[in-house]
């Protein structure tokens, strides 16, 4: 028997493997940027490669004049440029003034800004101005307080333990009657209703507020908080003797309350929308523009270009690193380029797959898949769906993400499929339509639907209901 052996050996083998090129990245990660960020990669292109020069649409002849008259006054020794770090001034210094920057607005104040100063506006000791920014600091941006009197006591002894505390004026430790005191002095301050630990509470603040704590709705509010959210009309106007539709008027005045009365002065955020695309209606045609004109348009810089061609001056890294940057720069047009072919082949796909909804709304919106647009076009799935990632379009009906335009489908009896965003859409009519004395359930939208020919089940009915935030018919019936 042999003696087996353990050791280290080499042998050959063939095998087949697919590496993805580098560029492909890029080129992956160039269809995915929307505008806004398109314009920063661009603008580090621009700085990093000399061989990219800027031509701006609007200005293109004009600054291929300019151009041929420069190159023919200036004299400027490109080979000490290409061979000492690419410092060029001339028109290359005229660009850094026509960078593109996105534009900062300045922060504005939020909710916590607004008590701090109505606080300070208080005679209070720095004993109480340090229980006030501590309530204060556990108020979310909603206006509710986020943790219970206890716990304010706990963390303000334990600050005062830990510190010397020499601008309080005692030492000793706080209490739930302090922390009381200072909340409900917090409770009058603007917003109405801010530092309530609880929507009833909120509710009630505001109520207050009003000066109607002898009115129906304070007393609903108070004593039948769990009737009042569940709707029981019927329960209430047995209990207070009144009729239900007065018990359901209460109701409404109650529900013009704000649930939420810190996002009034919560920051807002700072997001923009620049659409990618434009669609407008010309003589009853659907067309299709990019909204690129303050996208840096990228050409090879003729100079650097005509230093190249003298391949004969370089050699080893200097002749490498031109040739490389020159290829990059090359490449990089030709897939900017492409980027906005690909946008254009989808976005006119969209327009004629979906040409009922531009004409006559949500309603008519055809079922899509990113699989049909790339069978389509011609390219892969993942490549239509960089395309539309982020993407924005305006269009005659409004700015919309283009992924807005994709959905799934239910059946019908016509043999056409239709969108599962225009059923929403649908349902949200039939709702606001109804009588609401008589609300319609989810059995009898589904039965509307039917005679419409549109396939569907009642949970569907009842998901689609949720998501557009739409009470059952039980919780919408009116008095």
């Amino acid at each position: 028997m042999a003696d087996p052996r353990i050791g280290l050996s080499q042998l050959p083998r063939l095998r087949q493997e697919m590496k993805v090129n580098p560029r492909l990245y890029q080129a992956m990660d160039l269809l995915y940027m929307p505008l806004l960020d398109l314009q920063q990669h661009l603008k580090q292109e621009l700085e990093n490669n000399p061989f990219l020069d800027l031509t701006e649409p609007a200005d293109e002849e004009e600054l291929e004049e300019e151009e041929t008259k420069e190159e023919a006054d200036d004299e400027i020794d490109w080979e000490e440029i290409l061979l000492n770090g690419f410092e060029v001034g001339g028109r290359r210094a005229e660009y850094e003034e026509r960078e593109f920057y996105r534009p900062t607005p300045a922060s504005s104040r939020d909710l916590w800004d607004f008590l701090r100063d109505q606080l300070q506006l208080l005679p209070l000791s720095p004993r109480d101005l340090l229980l006030g920014e501590e309530i204060i600091g556990n108020i979310d941006r909603e206006g509710f307080l986020t943790c219970s009197l206890e716990e304010l006591v706990e963390s303000l002894n334990g600050y005062l333990s830990e510190s010397e505390a020499d601008e309080i004026e005692q030492t000793e430790p706080f209490t739930i009657e302090e922390v009381e005191r200072l909340l409900a002095m917090i409770q009058l301050f603007e917003p109405s209703g801010v530092g309530a630990r609880n929507l009833r509470e909120c509710l009630l603040l505001q109520l207050r507020d009003r000066d109607e704590i002898d009115s129906l709705a304070f007393r609903i509010v108070c004593d039948h908080f769990d009737e009042l959210v569940n709707h029981r009309w019927s329960e209430l106007s047995k209990e207070h003797g009144i009729s239900p539709k007065a018990v359901q008027t209460a109701a409404d005045e109650i529900s013009k309350l704000d649930p939420k009365p810190g996002l009034k002065h919560a920051e807002a955020g700072d997001d923009y929308i620049t659409p990618d695309l434009v669609v407008e209606k010309i003589d009853d045609q659907y067309y299709v523009f990019h909204n690129d004109t303050s996208l840096p348009r990228l050409k090879l810089s003729r100079s650097y270009r005509e230093v190249a061609r003298d391949k004969n001056q370089f050699t080893g890294d200097n002749k490498t690193f031109i040739a490389k940057k020159l290829n990059s720069a090359q490449w990089m047009i030709q897939a900017i380029e492409q980027r906005r072919q690909t946008m254009l082949k989808v976005m006119n796909f969209i327009v004629d797959r979906q040409r009922e909804f531009f004409e006559k709304g949500v309603e008519y919106l055809k079922p899509l898949t990113l699989r049909e647009v790339a069978e389509h076009i011609d390219m892969h799935e993942s490549t239509v769906s960089r395309v539309t990632n982020g993407k924005y379009v305006q269009t005659p009906r409004g700015v919309y993400p283009l992924k807005f335009f994709f959905s799934s489908g239910l059946s019908t009896d016509y043999g056409e499929d239709v969108s599962a965003r225009g059923i929403r859409a649908r349902i949200k009519k039939l709702v606001d339509d109804e009588d609401p004395r008589r609300p319609l359930t989810d059995q009898a939208i589904v039965d509307i639907l039917k005679k419409e020919g549109v396939q569907i089940a009642r949970r569907t009915v009842a998901k689609y209901r949720d998501q557009l935030g739409i009470l059952s018919a039980r919780m919408r019936k009116r008095v």
